[in-house]
């Protein structure tokens, strides 16, 4: 069964509504038993809470009432409410409560360095979202007591979301994004810090402004306090017009290519340098090291590689904003392939990883068309027939040359623990990647 607690109380069973016709606080005495599934409330526990404090002599007994209503409806469809311990636990199993998968995704994000994967996260965590919990079966007295915690992590995720998207150049989507939170909740400064760093990077600097004034005086009026530090301090920098807000910290090891980051050449192989987009592979995943932040850096990346034609990069481009969940979809499966093909060049006997990449190399054949470049040499290229999976399809063709080529016997990796990268080493005299810097403060500190 799935449970929706973050809104108006929904119980469905593939699909069909059960227990429509139950009353308010059967369903309320169902959601708390949800809210803590695994674990027992006790009948004392839930008394105080159905009735705040003012239950009358019967309470127990209408509690038993509920529980074995709740019963005959939710046991047909596996669900499980056992009496332990003078109360009553909903037992784990294969049904799904958005309150508690709300909770998973937001801490699951909190422990991804990469920006782009943590917003994902957030995105599917708050999309949960429909509304204060139990938003039809309790009232804010109850909601405080039994949920105070989901909504404050519900802020917590809104402004680490907002920063992530800010650190990935998402300015626009935070500016909108932000408007209604920041104006109902104008004491969570981070939340309106955001908004306001958004706003100014969009160019709308006076808007900016005025959200720091409403702000000030909501603070000082309701709240009798002034503005933080940080607060303070962005809002001078703004008013001076401080060209270090203008754009997010470039990364590290970074060019940038038309309106995107990507990583320094290091590898002298396409298929290198698409596994070399994550930087740092053999080390902790440190903030920003993800260069496949969206679908528009492959693209990019791409034609940077001279993977695909100007043109079609654009037309890639203009596609993926129309047909945004497609677009993410092939980001996901480009990651993938990357991991695979890794995993395949370090290590020639992982038979699982050469046939994933093998299968994706055979579907991109499928599509291939060979023609002549400027040059006069003739090659496989990807067809246009492939859409938005065309860069990925052009990568396997690079990594299927580089598979049946001698050469990738002389592939190595930067043994450096915060690089990873590969090479090709073909007088086998390398120790370190080009990127030199990795094994160089090494070096220097040991002589």
């Amino acid at each position: 069964m799935e449970f929706q607690l973050l809104g108006p109380f929904e119980a469905r069973h593939e699909g069909q509504q059960v227990l429509k016709g139950s009353r308010r606080q059967e369903r309320c005495l169902l959601s708390i038993l949800l809210l803590h599934a695994g674990r027992t409330v006790t009948t004392a526990r839930l008394i105080d809470l159905l009735w705040n404090g003012e239950a009358h002599a019967s309470a127990r007994s209408t509690v038993h009432t509920y529980i074995g209503r709740l019963r005959a409806a939710l046991t047909p469809h596996g669900v499980r409410i056992d009496t332990k311990h003078d109360g009553y636990a909903v037992e784990p199993g294969r049904h799904v409560i958005d309150a508690q998968e709300f909770i998973r995704l937001v801490r699951q994000a909190a422990d991804v360095g990469d920006p782009a994967e943590r917003v994902r996260l957030y995105d599917q965590a708050l999309g949960l979202w429909k509304g204060p919990l139990l938003a039809d079966v309790a009232d804010d007295q109850l909601r405080d007591r039994i949920g105070g915690h989901i909504a404050e992590l519900r802020m917590s995720a809104l402004e680490q979301r907002a920063e992530s998207q800010l650190a990935m150049g998402e300015h626009e989507r935070v500016a909108a994004d932000l408007l209604t939170p920041a104006q109902e909740h104008p004491e969570r400064e981070r939340l309106v810090a955001a908004r306001m760093t958004a706003l100014y990077r969009s160019g709308r600097q006076a808007d900016a402004l005025q959200l720091y004034s409403s702000t000030h005086q909501v603070l000082v009026t309701e709240f009798g306090i002034e503005p933080g530090t940080e607060l303070r301090t962005l809002h001078d920098r703004i008013l001076q017009g401080d060209p270090r807000l203008d754009r997010p910290p470039a990364p590290i090891y970074a060019v940038r290519v038309g309106d995107e980051w990507l990583p320094w050449n290091t590898s002298g192989h396409p298929a290198l340098e698409f596994c070399n987009t994550y930087a740092g592979w053999g080390g902790p995943r440190l903030p920003g090291s993800e260069w496949l932040r969206s679908y528009a850096t492959l693209a990019v990346w791409a034609g940077h590689m001279d993977l695909a034609e100007d043109p079609v990069v654009t037309r890639l481009l203009k596609q993926a904003r129309q047909h945004p969940d497609e677009a993410a979809a092939v980001l996901e499966e480009a990651r993938e392939f990357r991991g695979n093909l890794y995993a395949c060049l370090t290590d020639p006997h992982d038979t699982r990883a050469f046939k994933a990449v093998a299968g994706v190399v055979e579907e991109a054949a499928k599509v291939s068309v060979f023609t002549r470049g400027e040059d006069g040499l003739a090659r496989w290229l990807p067809s246009r027939t492939a859409g938005l999976r065309l860069p990925v399809h052009a990568v396997a063709h690079s990594a299927a040359e580089l598979l049946a080529d001698p050469r990738r016997f002389t592939i190595r990796t930067c043994p450096s623990a915060d690089c990873g990268w590969l090479f090709l080493d073909q007088r086998g005299r390398r120790r370190w990647c080009s990127l030199a810097t990795c094994g160089s403060s090494r070096q220097l500190s040991r002589s």
